[in-house]
C-alpha cells in the first residue's frame, strides 16, 4: 500500500516506552542512512548493532554511545529477540530474505533495506510469511522523499503538466574507476551492479507515480575495464495508464542529464541535481525536530512550463525521516507501512524483466 509521504503519522502517545532496534549492517546502508534516521525519529530507540568489523563496531559506539549493544553476527541478535521491537536488515544485498525470513520467524517486525530480494517470487513469499505473523515488513525506498520527487508528486496532483506523456528520471555518476567490493560483483547471487542499485528506486518512482507495468525494453553493459556488473543501463515502461517511463541509471556518464524531465500536454517539469539529504548525511548532519532539513537552495530548483514560458518551482523539502516515523506509526497503530512488501514485488517484476529484455534482446510483456 503506497502511503502518502507528504501526510504526517499520527502522533504515538507520549507516555509510550521507545521501540527498541536492531540494525544488522553497519556500512554505508547501515551507517549513513538507517542509524541516523532511526536515532533521530521518536519513538525509536537504536538499541542493538550487527556488524563483525572491529572498526566499525568502534564507529557504532562512538556515534551512538557507550550503551549501544554491538553484536558481531545476527545469532547474537537473534538471541535477543524478545528485548527488540524491530529488525533493520541493511547488510549486503544476499542476505536480504534469509535474514528477514529469520527476523519474522523470531516474532520480530522488519524493515529490509533495497532490494528486498532477488525475485519477485522471493519477496511475495517474504511478504506471506509477515501476514500470516501478523507482523510489519516495509521496504526502505527513500527516494520516495526526495525533494524533486515530493515536488513532481504535487505537480501532478494539481494536474499542472496535463496529461502526461512521458516521465524521464536518471541517476547518473561520473566514476570511470572501479571501486571493488560486492556492489560490483558479476555472482548472481550478489546482486551487484546498477539495476538492482539505482534501478531499484527508478523503478519503484515510477510505479508510485503512474501505475502498473504492461512491458519492459532494457539495455545494459558493463562498460568500465574490469567491470563484472552492468555500470550503465536504460529501462523503457509502458505503464497500463500510457505514460512512458524512460529510466537510466549509469556510472560512467561524463556530464549528467537532467535529474527528472516529466513531458506532458499542458507543461514540462525538468529538474537537475540530486536531492541534498544524501550529502547531508554523508557529511555527518542530522535530522533535528523543527530545524530546517532536505531544503534545496533556490538555483536548484526545477522549472515548469512550456517552450519559452517557463518559471522556477520551489522545492518541496526532502524528508527521509518521514520514513521511519511512519513505521514507527504503524508499529504504534497497527496501520499499514510506508512501502509494502508486495509493492516491492511489483517493482522486482519489473526488474526481472529488464534483466531478460537485456540479455535476450527483446521487449518483455508483463500485462
Amino acid at each position: 500500500m503506497d502511503v502518502d509521504p507528504t501526510a504526517a503519522p499520527s502522533a504515538a502517545p507520549s507516555t509510550a516506552r521507545p521501540l527498541r532496534v536492531g540494525l544488522i549492517g553497519y556500512g554505508l546502508a547501515g551507517a549513513v542512512f538507517h542509524a541516523p534516521l532511526i536515532a533521530a525519529t521518536d519513538g525509536l530507540v537504536l538499541d542493538t548493532v550487527v556488524t563483525s568489523s572491529p572498526e566499525r563496531q568502534r564507529q557504532a559506539r562512538a556515534e551512538h554511545g557507550e550503551g549501544l549493544h554491538v553484536a558481531a553476527d545476527a545469532d547474537a541478535l537473534f538471541a535477543r529477540a524478545g528485548e527488540l521491537d524491530l529488525v533493520v536488515v541493511a547488510s549486503p544485498n544476499r542476505t536480504h530474505v534469509e535474514l528477514a525470513g529469520r527476523a519474522l520467524e523470531a516474532g520480530l517486525p522488519v524493515v529490509v533495506d533495497k532490494p528486498l530480494a532477488a525475485t519477485a517470487a522471493e519477496a511475495e513469499a517474504l511478504a506471506g510469511l509477515a501476514e500470516r505473523r501478523g507482523l510489519l515488513l516495509s521496504v526502505f525506498q527513500n527516494r520516495r522523499w526526495d525533494s524533486d520527487f515530493l515536488t513532481l508528486r504535487g505537480l501532478l496532483a494539481e494536474g499542472a503538466l496535463g496529461e502526461v506523456w512521458r516521465f524521464e528520471s536518471r541517476f547518473e555518476r561520473w566514476r570511470p574507476s572501479l571501486k571493488g567490493g560486492w556492489r560490483e560483483s558479476g555472482d548472481p547471487a550478489e546482486l551487484g551492479g546498477l539495476l538492482y542499485d539505482l534501478g531499484s528506486h527508478l523503478v519503484d518512482q515510477a510505479l508510485v507515480l503512474f501505475g502498473p507495468v504492461l512491458s519492459v525494453h532494457a539495455e545494459s553493459e558493463a562498460r568500465r575495464p574490469g567491470a563484472e556488473a552492468d555500470d550503465d543501463t536504460f529501462i523503457a515502461l509502458h505503464h497500463a495508464s500510457g505514460v512512458r517511463s524512460h529510466l537510466w541509471m549509469s556510472s560512467t556518464a561524463a556530464q549528467l542529464g537532467p535529474r527528472l524531465r516529466v513531458l506532458g500536454s499542458r507543461a514540462a517539469y525538468v529538474t537537475h541535481g540530486l536531492d541534498p539529504q544524501e550529502d547531508a548525511l554523508r557529511a555527518g548532519r542530522r535530522p533535528v525536530p523543527g530545524e530546517p532539513w532536505g531544503e534545496e537552495p533556490e538555483s536548484a530548483w526545477g522549472v515548469l512550463g512550456a517552450g519559452e514560458d517557463v518559471r522556477p518551482v520551489p522545492s518541496r523539502p526532502g524528508d527521509y525521516p518521514a520514513y521511519y516515523a511512519a513505521v514507527a506509526d504503524a508499529l504504534r497503530t497497527g496501520g499499514e507501512p510506508p512501502v509494502g512488501a508486495r509493492e516491492a514485488a511489483e517493482a522486482l517484476r519489473v526488474l526481472e524483466a529488464a534483466r531478460t529484455s537485456a540479455a535476450e534482446g527483446r521487449t518483455v510483456r508483463l500485462g
